[in-house]
């Protein structure tokens, strides 16, 4: 007769367990049917008998993600977290992902794969390059994903679902554990040079957010000069500078890794903005219509369905009566529905007459559920 097969355990060490870290733990877990309150054997999508996740972090923070499944096992040290690692992950912030590749180099298992979450590609390549060995396989990596929220309280096993994953392998094949790990979390994978993530991610994420705070900032200054500006500055100035009070030291490691990129973005915007100006100066209005046209051709195209660089919220209009409790009424029926409220904003409120409530949610299945639920409680709700 023979043997039985010893079972394949599949080890992932996840070195920085916050919000992306903790959710990428928790996607995993799930997939692979480890469960904190069942010690299940079916990796699922994973191609293993079974999956161990082990956690590097503050002791607090580990702690933390035992309690949410987001890990099985804690490290004390990088050293300890990724012996016998098939998979590591860093998902620490970008500096700290390059000074772990070289705590981490000298205990890593021959055909071990590395790959980071974060978000610039180009600088931790050249990193790895000189710091890993050559018997260890590097992978740049970028999840389009992300929350207001940060920690691993704000993880959610969820977050990854429908996101693109951006890989760039720098030449050689993804590993194939690499891949179904990402299938696995619902994530939908797209392989780019590092080069050109980089800059893409200067036009599509690093331009918008230093935009949106020179928009502010601006709005701010002419504020100064007349406290009316505020006043008027309501759902479409909101809309494009939403990412405004974003973190600077988030931020400042971004701006800095891809530096280059960022400014070839903001000397090309600034151009083309100066190139506009000069078409309205001499009245050439059909030229702006024009840039108007490609400008909603160019929107219109972008992928509704898929979470991006800039992740926007579905939003959902909903008519208020001007008398107490309006406000009430509506976010009550909406919790009695599991409908996670991410934003809201008063649009107009007239005294007397009522005003519209502008509703922001994660998705447009939950903004379609939000409607149905609010019209059947007698609410006037509608998407734009």
């Amino acid at each position: 007769m023979t043997p039985a097969s010893e079972p394949r355990t599949l080890r992932v060490a996840i070195l920085g367990v916050g919000l992306i870290g903790g959710s990428l733990g928790m996607a995993l877990r799930s997939a692979a049917g480890n469960r904190s309150d069942a010690d299940s054997t079916n990796a699922g999508s994973t191609n293993a008998d079974k999956l161990v996740v082990v956690g590097l972090d503050e002791p607090d923070v580990l702690q933390r993600a035992i309690e949410l499944g987001a890990i099985d096992k804690r490290a004390a040290n990088p050293k300890h977290a990724v012996q016998d690692a098939d998979v590591v992950f860093l998902a620490a912030p970008l500096s700290a992902n390059v000074r772990l590749l070289s705590e981490i180099a000298p205990h890593l298992q021959p055909g071990a794969v590395v790959t980071d979450m974060g978000s610039v590609k180009t600088p931790i390549k050249h990193e790895a390059a000189d710091r890993l060995p050559d018997s260890v396989t590097f992978v740049g990596g970028h999840p389009m994903a992300g929350s207001e929220k940060s920690g691993i309280g704000a993880a959610n096993a969820f977050l990854f679902e429908n996101a693109t994953y951006v890989l760039c392998p720098g030449g050689a094949d993804v590993p194939t554990a690499l891949v179904r790990l990402i299938q696995s979390i619902g994530a939908r994978i797209l392989v780019l040079d590092a080069d050109q993530h980089d800059r893409i991610a200067a036009t599509t994420s690093h331009l918008p957010q230093l935009l949106a705070v020179a928009l502010s900032g601006y709005a701010a200054h002419e504020n100064e000069a007349d406290d009316n500006v505020h006043r008027l500055a309501a759902g479409g100035f909101r809309d494009m500078t939403r990412v405004a009070d974003s973190s600077f030291d988030l931020w400042a490691q971004i701006l800095a890794a891809n530096h280059g990129p960022v400014l070839d973005a903001l000397a090309g915007f600034s151009a083309d903005l100066q190139r506009l100006r000069n078409r309205l100066a001499a009245e050439e209005y059909k030229d702006v219509r024009s840039r108007f046209d490609n400008a909603r051709t160019f929107r219109e195209s972008v992928p509704k369905s898929t979470k991006g660089f800039l992740r926007p919220l579905a939003d959902v209009f909903v008519s208020a009566a001007d008398r107490p409790g309006a406000l009430n009424s509506i976010t009550r029926v909406l919790f009695e529905n599991d409908l996670n409220i991410k934003d809201i904003e008063l649009l107009k409120l007239r005294e007397g007459t009522g005003g519209t409530f502008r509703i922001g949610f994660d998705s447009d299945a939950e903004a379609e559920r939000a409607i149905a639920v609010l019209v059947s409680d007698g609410h006037t709700a509608h998407t734009l």
